[in-house]
């Protein structure tokens, strides 16, 4: 009597316990790398809201600006406009041409609501110059790095063909993310001075923050690596207390210029230089400004301790 064939059972292998584990694993990885990419993704697309929130800068204040300037309109593509305004300084005229400021807000603001530095600025003898970004208030346009840079480009050249502004004393200051668009207008045309307030190194610094790489930053504004390539007389000013941009920014950018003046202030990121400090805050430009050749005059210090230590002031 032949032998029966085994069982099909017995001929079928059996299955390993370490490749059943394996699959939902690998699956697992898989789903989570899709998901990093489409967080990425939404990111890379979605960071021009982030970084440019014009809708909380809300609407422009009706009327005219304030005080008595004019208004600049720069023309961009599709028959728009961007807007700036221009006050100049008390008694400038043909034959008395004044240092002009050029300044760059922060990133959920307006030139609007700029009184402390139009009032500050005139007070000081120096014209202001107050850009506004493309997609903010009255100026049409996309914001980006490249657009807002050659527009402020634009409205400097302007007005540096002005009898009534000297253009060997015009000077870029920044708050904030106008502190990196000031950097990198630095770059195209040399300001007299620089002046830096609350500023980061970089904005592609912050992408850690989002759990993205930098390189997806398409807007970086790297002013770590302009400073150390500008030779400008420089004032870098930070808060103490600034949960937005870290001081550790402001320390940093000392560090990448070594001949800057800087100054901390006990503040946060939006109320610099905080309560009681706008004196020494005016006091501290103004000397600065008198250092080096801008101001002719230099204004009264008043032996204010914060001017004595505008260039000793190291970062921790």
């Amino acid at each position: 009597m032949s032998a029966e064939p085994p069982a099909a059972a017995e001929n079928t292998p059996k299955a390993r316990p370490g490749r059943i584990v394996r699959r939902p694993a690998l699956r697992g990885v898989a789903y989570v790398l899709l998901g990093y990419v489409a967080w990425c993704a939404a990111l890379y697309f979605w960071q021009d809201r982030l970084i440019f929130p014009a809708d909380v800068a809300g609407a422009p204040l009706p009327g005219e600006p304030r005080p008595p300037a004019e208004t600049l309109t720069l023309p961009i593509a599709g028959g728009k406009e961007v807007v700036a305004w221009f006050a100049p300084a008390p008694g400038t005229g043909l034959g008395a041409p004044a240092p002009m400021v050029i300044y760059c807000h922060g990133n959920a603001e307006l030139i609007d609501f700029q009184d402390f530095v139009l009032a500050g600025y005139r007070r000081l003898g120096v014209s202001v110059l107050l850009p506004e970004y493309r997609g903010y208030g009255r100026s049409a346009g996309q914001p980006s790095q490249t657009a807002i840079v050659e527009d402020i480009v634009a409205f400097r050249d302007l007005l540096a063909g002005r009898p009534d502004v000297d253009a060997s004393r015009i000077i870029l200051h920044g708050h904030s993310l106008g502190g990196g668009v000031a950097a990198q207008v630095a770059v195209r045309r040399r300001p007299a001075a620089l002046i830096l307030q609350s500023t980061f190194t970089s904005l592609s610094s912050f992408s850690s923050r989002y759990l993205a790489p930098s390189f997806l930053a398409r807007h970086p504004f790297r002013t770590d690596r302009v400073l150390p390539t500008l030779d400008v007389p420089l004032l870098i000013m930070h808060g103490t207390r600034d949960e937005i941009v870290p001081v550790a920014h402001g320390r940093r950018l000392r560090q990448l210029a070594p001949g800057a003046a800087y100054m901390e202030f006990d503040c946060g990121h939006l109320d610099m230089p905080g309560d009681g400090n706008q004196q020494a805050y005016w006091e501290l430009i103004g000397r600065f400004l008198s250092e080096n050749g801008i101001l002719r005059e230099s204004p009264d210090s008043s032996g204010d301790p914060a001017m004595r230590a505008v260039c000793e002031t190291s970062p921790k």
